[in-house]
């Protein structure tokens, strides 16, 4: 293992990303509603720290192997977290607790939206965008974006990019070189950005929150500037831009890709994972509509979809934004929608959650098993659309619900153990493992009120559910240590 090559290399991070903390304190100098000073102390502390991981091991320079990516990627993200939580702690007014700082930073980074904050109307408006601009980062993988304008970073950029995009199929890659593969998905991705805010704006936001709101729903995060979330602009419109946009970026990012290089929406048509996912949030929204319109929820038909397709597609795609307090709603509804962002978006996205390519896989192989028993020495191949897929991807999709399933239970067990009721302990591990947000019982509106140890152990939830089990189960295996 090259641990100097390493510490150089998250030194450099460590650098680039400080360099995220001063356009805060822009946001600070432009509405002068304080908040700039702690952004400045967290840039210095932070370049600091990376000049000392850097400086001493500058000449350090080799190719990784795939254990020095995985590695890499889990301590970026620990370094990131802690290096992210620093303005929240040097914060005056309102006083944050270091407990509190490192969950808030985690749940941005991972793109999770659980918050332990309150009175958002009233933050400075350097830290709202703080919040929106750390699941903006987060949300398409910051290791990416380095590894596609860095090249002088002197590291295996295929064994980074492997170990941080999201999905059971990960060799493939969109263009030759991988620099260029991860250059394509950021175009992608500040379009789509772009567009939303766009969108939001015209609709009737302000420019300032059109423009955090974007960076949160393109993440697929679900962190907003109010206490009250989407519900603040009260408005149908900007539900529905928000629908759509939880939709394009809960497909999987290589099929944009595909379809702006051919200039053709038939390859939507032809993916079996996107067909699925519109599949599963169009039943979702129909379960919901008739069961609220049924109940009375709300005054019109028109009300009732449109509340329905919103939290729906915000629930199960894992955003988390919320027009009104979904856990009120008739009783198996909150059930269902916390279910359903087991599902998440499709591999390849910025949605959490099992990825629907896996649960389609697990289903396909459900089937294969039932038809072994009917006919034992017949052999069925498992075929995603035309393709026949190898044992290997189905014996690892079977191995990654193995170890998620373990890990949930080792979570809420520990979760009971702090002192939080079943309910509460079940839906916060969803809620984070999931990279969801908002759960049920004492976490349905932010986490402020559960114990610090359980905060820290669903620090350690978000981590696992953004890195997708493996990349930081792998670093506790013997195996990966020898050399």
């Amino acid at each position: 293992m090259k641990y100097r090559a390493i510490i150089r290399i998250l030194g450099i991070l460590v650098g680039i990303f400080s360099f995220t903390m001063l356009p805060p304190a822009l946001v600070s100098l432009i509405y002068k509603d304080g908040g700039g000073l702690a952004f400045v102390l967290a840039f210095v502390v932070s370049l600091f720290w990376g000049a000392v991981l850097w400086y001493p091991n500058r000449k350090e320079i080799s190719e990784l192997k795939a254990r020095e990516g995985f590695l890499i990627v889990v301590l970026f993200w620990i370094v990131l977290g802690m290096a992210g939580s620093l303005p929240f702690a040097f914060m005056d007014s309102p006083s944050i607790s270091m407990s509190d700082a490192i969950f808030e930073s985690f749940s941005g980074l991972t793109t999770t939206g659980a918050t332990v904050l309150t009175g958002l109307d009233f933050y400075p408006k350097a830290v709202l965008f703080y919040r929106q601009q750390l699941q903006w980062l987060g949300g398409m993988g910051i290791i990416v974006l380095a590894v596609a304008i860095l090249p002088m970073l002197g590291v295996g950029g295929l064994q980074l990019y492997r170990a941080e995009t999201p999905g059971p199929v990960k060799d493939s890659k969109m263009t030759p070189r991988i620099a260029d593969t991860a250059k394509h998905l950021w175009f992608i991705y500040l379009a789509l950005t772009v567009t939303c805010a766009l969108a939001y704006w015209a609709a009737g936001m302000t420019f300032f929150d059109a423009i955090c709101h974007s960076f949160s729903t393109i993440a697929i995060g679900g962190f907003s500037t109010h206490d009250a979330s989407m519900g603040y602009f009260n408005s149908p419109l900007i539900n529905w831009i928000c629908v759509c946009f939880l939709l394009i970026s809960g497909v999987n990012f290589a099929l944009h890709y595909g379809v702006v290089k051919s200039r053709s929406i038939i390859n939507y048509l032809r993916d079996p994972e996107f067909k699925v996912f519109l599949a599963i949030q169009l039943i979702l929204t129909l379960c919901c509509f008739f069961v609220l319109w049924d109940a009375d929820v709300y005054a019109t038909p028109e009300e009732n979809f449109n509340q329905a397709a919103f939290q729906a597609v915000s629930i199960s795609t894992t955003a988390g934004f919320a027009t009104d307090a979904f856990s009120e709603w008739p009783l198996y509804l909150p059930i269902l929608l916390i279910f359903a962002s087991f599902i998440g978006g499709c591999a390849g996205s910025t949605g959490g959650g099992l990825k629907v390519v896996r649960v389609v896989l697990l289903y396909l192989q459900g089937v294969r098993e039932l038809n072994r028993l009917v006919h034992p020495k017949a052999v069925f191949s498992i075929k995603l659309g035309r393709r026949a897929l190898p044992d290997r991807v189905v014996d690892a999709v079977w191995g990654f619900f193995s170890a998620y399933a373990l890990i949930f239970v080792v979570i809420m067990i520990s979760l009971i153990a702090t002192g939080l009721d079943d309910l509460t302990a079940f839906s916060a591990t969803a809620a984070c493992l999931n990279n969801l947000g908002p759960g049920l019982g004492e976490v349905a509106a932010y986490f402020g009120n559960i114990p610090d140890t359980a905060k820290h152990i669903l620090v350690v939830a978000m981590l696992f559910g953004r890195l997708e089990i493996f990349t930081l189960l792998v670093l506790f295996t013997p195996t990966f240590w020898r050399s």
